[in-house]
């Protein structure tokens, strides 16, 4: 391991790192739980998600482990699973088919484009309000989306939107769930959101003992230890077919799992490897070629296994910040995704409630990000930015809310007389977007 990984090189040891890597675990383990119930939405079975989920994160985070010896691990990413659900699964309608096949498509793609520097230049000429309004957009969206789930928001004739029934169950744990995250973060207690989903559901577990809460018929918040709760993951379930007969469709839908995923992995590895210590003194990234291609390889396998598109967790910097230096706390990260298998039944039994506050505070973290956003700049800029964080959760799509940032952006550097602005990967964007609101619309 020492030659391997260069421990002492990196100043860290065996110890060091396999602390690391299990509370990188601890933080991000809460979408072993969010995922299967999101997904489930989708038409796919919660069980097949969850182990899907579990072998897709090992396999990509072992390879960021070996490949590239980084102490980033990867899984599927919130807000991508949100996109794959609830609009292209959801208000788009198509079925989980061919989301995955999207997603599959863009995972080669992203192969290719590790072994170049295309993927970070393409980063870099997305104009960056508009990069931190779709985070902040993304993050609104899980939000509503969580909310909803719950019962804490309900449709209103009047008003579209409302509040939900303050006597519920699913209504007072979400949001004594998120209470409970909150002041474990605060403390800074290790694993706080996952500890946080777990405390919710044991609130729960009570509320169904004493009667307070009444689970629909056939389930029970009391998990079953029994093997017929594994499932095995849903083995290439493509729609290759949807391709020719939908091609203007289908290429949004991978344009969309691209362009989110891009600047959100290579965001997260910059980040993550500064708190680190890992730039070189230009501050780019060594080995970003392996680091990426890492990524890309768990978006492919997760999409063959079954499940949402595989990206770089911020949450790796609390390995990082426990000392976590190298590719050991990969490893250790991606061993504990394994080992999680065997406790299947225990996660699919946390119900949507108990990981509401979860989503709710991710959706925070993200929202974070507009404290980037200069609203007093140019205006193409302030307002793509504002459309993309308003539309997503307004619309109910993060589809919606990047394609207006986009055209908006172009359209008011033309009128701006700020032409030379407009870079050939906005050009190409705001096009893809146009012909599938004229497909939409014919």
């Amino acid at each position: 391991m020492e030659n391997f990984f260069k421990l002492k090189e990196h100043s860290t040891d065996v110890k060091t790192e396999i602390i690391a890597g299990i509370s990188t675990f601890l933080a991000m383990a809460y979408i072993l739980a969010v995922n299967p119930s999101y997904l489930s939405a989708a038409g796919l079975d919660a069980g097949s998600v969850f182990t899907a989920t579990a072998i897709s994160a090992a396999i990509a985070t072992l390879c960021m482990a070996f490949i590239a010896n980084y102490p980033v691990a990867l899984a599927s990413g919130m807000g991508l699973n949100a996109f794959f659900a609830f609009t292209v699964c959801g208000s788009m309608g198509y079925s989980y088919q061919v989301a995955l096949t999207a997603i599959l498509v863009e995972g080669i793609i992203f192969i290719i484009l590790s072994f170049f520097k295309f993927r970070e230049a393409l980063v870099n000429k997305i104009p960056s309000n508009l990069k931190f309004g779709i985070s902040a957009g993304i993050g609104l969206f899980i939000t509503l989306v969580a909310l909803i789930n719950s019962g804490v928001v309900v449709a209103n004739e009047s008003t579209v939107v409302g509040m939900g029934d303050y006597k519920s169950v699913a209504f007072v744990l979400s949001i004594l769930g998120l209470i409970i995250i909150a002041a474990l973060q605060h403390y800074k207690v290790p694993g706080a959101i996952l500890l946080g989903i777990i405390i919710t559901w044991i609130l729960g577990i009570f509320a169904q003992l004493i009667g307070w809460y009444v689970p629909a018929e056939g389930t029970s918040l009391i998990p079953s230890l029994s093997l017929s709760s594994f499932s095995a993951p849903t083995f290439f379930a493509f729609d290759f077919g949807f391709i020719v007969q939908n091609f203007a469709s289908f290429t949004l839908i991978t344009f969309i799992f691209l362009y989110t995923d891009i600047f959100d992995t290579v965001g997260t590895l910059i980040g993550v490897a500064s708190k680190a210590e890992l730039l070189d003194e230009n501050g780019e990234l060594p080995n970003a070629k392996g680091a990426l291609l890492s990524d890309a390889v768990g978006t492919v396998v997760g999409a063959c296994l079954g499940t949402s598109t595989v990206t770089s967790y911020v949450e790796s910097t609390v390995g990082v910040a426990s000392g976590g230096k190298t590719g050991l706390t990969a490893a250790t990260t991606a061993v504990l995704f394994l080992v999680s298998i065997i406790f299947a039944p225990i996660f699919l039994a946390i119900p949507t409630f108990a990981t509401t506050p979860a989503v709710v505070y991710v959706g925070l973290l993200m929202l974070t990000s507009v404290k980037n956003i200069n609203f007093e700049g140019d205006i193409a800029d302030s307002v793509s930015a504002f459309l993309a964080i308003v539309i997503m959760p307004l619309t109910y799509s993060i589809a919606n809310g990047i394609m207006f940032g986009v055209i908006a952006w172009v359209l008011l550097k033309i009128l701006t007389g700020k032409i030379k602005d407009i870079n050939p990967i906005m050009w190409i964007s705001v096009a893809l977007f146009i012909i599938y609101i004229i497909v939409q619309v014919i």
